[in-house]
């Protein structure tokens, strides 16, 4: 237990480091999950009816992101390395997520 408590003590003084709520950061990447699955779901039955789906993939997208936006807007003098990570980490889910978007269309 005070593993758990040292992890939480450690998280939250990075928090007031960097200008960051972690609870902020968790709730909103949390809380875009549902979103995303909703915006992407819509963009293949948009896709799959032949209809215009640019509103709900950028909105999917923005789902996608809107943890790191907080970050970007939030946090300061976070170091560049984490901007390296993140952008890693962004690139990677981007591929899969298209990847999975395609095989949703193609099934």
């Amino acid at each position: 237990m005070d593993q758990i408590a040292a992890a939480q003590a450690w998280v939250m003084a990075l928090g007031a480091r960097y200008g960051v709520n972690p609870v902020v950061f968790g709730a909103i990447y949390v809380g875009a999950i549902p979103f995303f699955l909703l915006f992407t779901g819509l963009a293949v039955k948009r896709i799959r009816a032949r209809q215009s789906a640019v509103l709900p993939i950028l909105a999917a997208g923005l789902c996608f992101v809107s943890a790191y936006l907080y970050l970007a807007i939030v946090g300061r003098n976070i170091p560049v390395w984490v901007w390296i990570f993140l952008g890693a980490l962004v690139a990677y889910g981007a591929w899969s997520a298209v990847r999975n978007f395609r095989k949703k269309l193609a099934g």
